[in-house]
This record gives structure tokens, C-alpha cells and sequence, in this order.
């Protein structure tokens, strides 16, 4: 299918010749009577791509409290589970995480008073660089998008510098306090990691850099669609960075594909939602696999997620650990490239599954 992006016209004057300006797909959805979604927003169905309403298989859960007891034999035994949920589903629910129910809530309405901002009120930050500290816009790269996904987004680089928006008022002080404690988390969550590959606990932090490592807060919102079954909210894809930490307000949407098949995500109350991305699959060697996920939607209700994906410093090269190798039973299945480099490339190209990963893919002969 052609590409398709939305008509831009030059001013925002409305008429039936010159139509209001466009700019995000809450606008769209908006738009009064709009009976149907517009070609550019129409995915090909496949029923092999249906979530599958059978499965009994449980995500597997982390309690925070006890991978950071001062219980030895209890923090032993969530790490090995922790290894065991990154291998064999790249993806987990964290309880006892410690961050208030409060501050979640602050985050989720700073956000969606973002979304419902003027559209003029965002113009500065639309249609910039991928690797720009701030950034609106609406799909996943509209300049690359072979169909459109239905999908506003915000993206802000939170750390190693703190960037942040000064409208809507109150979003910096709340977005500076909730990264913080996500930070934290995060890092806790790669130290038990790094232990469950059998590597000192503080490898990934010290040899990936993290005390300069790229956290980006990315807040999205999926309106109403008319014709749910014909759209998707973001497409099947894995993330660039080591961990993502991810919450939603309470509408469902997110789907993992586990062996195969592609699975509801149920959301158990105060928890955060973990997904291992492309880093962590690199630096592992695979034995732990980045999760492909994606974002459906709904006719009802909007959707409102927040994610926040931690990677290594811009400038760490990253490649396999090389304890984990060996030449003949273990040889290295990924070349080292440089994190900023990764990242750009993934950030700017169609969103595709993992095709960032083949890029640093050694093929075996």
C-alpha cells in the first residue's frame, strides 16, 4: 500500500475547499460524524494476528520487595525468577514496587492534559529530529509510515538531563518526580537482572553507563476509533532500550506475542508493566529475547499509556558480555554499535517487528 499522510493545508481557516488542519488523530477522531477511519488508517486483516482468547498462560509477576530484601535466600529466589520471566517471556508484572498510587495518578492526568491542549499549543514540538528532547506527533515516523497508526504520542528525555514541557501547568514538577522513582526501579530491576545471567550485579549499570543512561518519558493516547477492527494503535515492534516500564490508564489495549500467539495483557492493580527491549537481548548474547508488542483499539473509550524505556548512555558501544561467550559453544550472534547509532537508525526507519535487531544480527554460516 502507497503511502498516505494526512492533508496539511497552509492555513486553518475551515471551508468545504479548504478543509481544518489535521494534526493529531484525537483531532480526527473528533471531527463530527465521522462515520468510518480513512484509508491511510487501514491495516490488511489477518486472522492469524488475533489475540488469542484461550490461553492459560499467566505472566509471570515480580515482587520488588523481595528481589531487594535484605534476605538473602529471598532475593536469591526472585532473581532466578526474574531471569526466568526475561527468558522465556521477555516481559513481567512488578508489585511492591514502591512508587505511590498517588504519584501514578498525577502522572496519567498530567498527561492527558497534555493531549487535550489546543493543537496550537504543540505545534513547536511536532516534526522534529528522532533524537530532539521533545517531541509530539501522531503515528509512530508519519514521514515513513507506510499506513498510518492510530496514535498521538509525547516523547521527553528525561535522563541523564532533564527536559520537560512548561504547558500544561505543573506537567515538569510531576514528570521530574515520577522519572525519578521509575529511574530507581529500573536500575534495581538491571542489577537483578545482570545477577540472573551470572554476572556481577552492578555490570550492567557500570559497563552500559546508566548514571548517563537515556530514559525517555513517551506518553500515549489511542481515542476512539469507529472502526476498531481496521485500525491498530501502534504495530508489532520491540523496544530499542534495556527495560520499559509501562502504565496504562484502565483500558486495556496492550498485546504480547508469546510463543506465537498473541496475548491480552490483564493488568493486575498497582503494578507495573516490564518489557525487555533490543539491549538486553544484545548484551545477553539471546538467552534473554526484547518481546514484540503491540497496542490495539477500542470504539468506546480512549487509551492512555505511559512508557518509559531506559537505555545505556548515548555513546556506550554495546555488544555481547563476554563472560557469557565462548568461541565454540557460545560465539558472539551480535556485533557492538554504539547506542545512539541504534537508536537513530530504529527511531527513523518503518516500524517492523525487530528488524533494528538484524541490523547487529551476525548471520551464522
Amino acid at each position: 500500500m502507497a503511502a498516505t499522510t494526512p492533508f496539511f493545508p497552509k492555513t486553518p481557516t475551515a471551508s468545504i475547499t479548504n478543509p481544518p488542519k489535521i494534526t493529531s488523530v484525537k483531532m480526527l477522531a473528533e471531527s463530527p460524524g465521522l462515520p468510518s477511519i480513512p484509508p491511510a488508517y487501514t491495516f490488511p486483516s489477518n486472522p492469524q494476528d488475533e489475540a488469542s482468547s484461550e490461553s492459560e498462560e499467566i505472566i509471570p509477576t515480580i515482587d520488588f520487595s523481595l528481589l531487594t530484601s535484605s534476605d538473602p535466600s529471598q532475593r536469591s529466589k526472585m532473581i532466578q525468577e526474574l531471569g526466568k520471566a526475561c527468558q522465556e517471556w521477555g516481559f513481567f508484572m512488578v508489585i511492591n514496587h514502591g512508587v505511590s498510587e498517588v504519584m501514578t495518578k498525577e502522572i496519567m492526568d498530567a498527561v492527558k492534559e497534555f493531549f487535550e491542549l489546543p493543537e496550537e499549543a504543540k505545534q513547536e514540538f511536532q516534526e522534529k529530529h528522532v533524537l530532539d528532547p521533545i517531541r509530539c506527533g501522531t503515528s509512530f515516523n508519519i514521514s515513513v509510515d507506510k499506513v498510518l497508526c492510530w496514535r498521538d504520542f509525547l516523547k521527553v528525555f528525561v535522563h541523564p538531563e532533564f527536559h520537560s514541557l512548561n504547558n500544561p501547568p505543573g506537567f515538569s514538577d510531576t514528570a521530574l518526580a515520577y522519572s525519578e522513582q521509575v529511574l530507581k526501579l529500573t536500575r534495581e530491576l538491571l542489577r537483578g537482572i545482570s545477577a540472573s545471567l551470572g554476572l556481577e550485579d552492578n555490570y550492567i549499570d557500570k559497563v552500559l553507563n546508566l548514571e548517563k543512561g537515556l530514559q525517555i518519558l513517551v506518553a500515549n493516547f489511542y481515542p476512539p476509533c469507529p472502526q476498531p477492527e481496521l485500525a491498530m494503535g501502534i504495530l508489532p515492534h520491540s523496544d530499542h532500550g534495556l527495560l520499559t516500564i509501562l502504565i496504562q490508564n484502565e483500558v486495556g489495549g496492550l498485546q504480547v506475542q508469546h510463543k506465537g500467539k498473541w496475548i491480552n495483557v490483564d493488568v493486575i492493580p498497582n503494578s507495573f508493566l516490564v518489557n525487555t527491549g533490543d539491549h538486553i537481548e544484545i548484551l545477553s548474547n539471546g538467552k534473554y529475547k526484547s518481546i514484540l508488542h503491540r497496542a490495539v483499539v477500542n470504539n468506546r473509550v480512549p487509551r492512555i499509556s505511559i512508557a518509559m524505556p531506559l537505555g545505556p548512555a548515548l555513546n556506550a558501544v554495546v555488544g555481547p558480555a563476554p563472560k557469557l561467550l565462548d568461541s565454540q559453544n557460545n560465539p558472539s550472534a551480535y556485533i557492538a554499535m554504539k547506542y545512539k547509532d541504534y537508536l537513530e537508525a530504529q527511531q527513523s526507519s518503518v516500524l517492523d517487528g525487530k528488524s533494528g535487531l538484524d541490523r547487529v544480527k551476525i548471520k551464522m554460516v
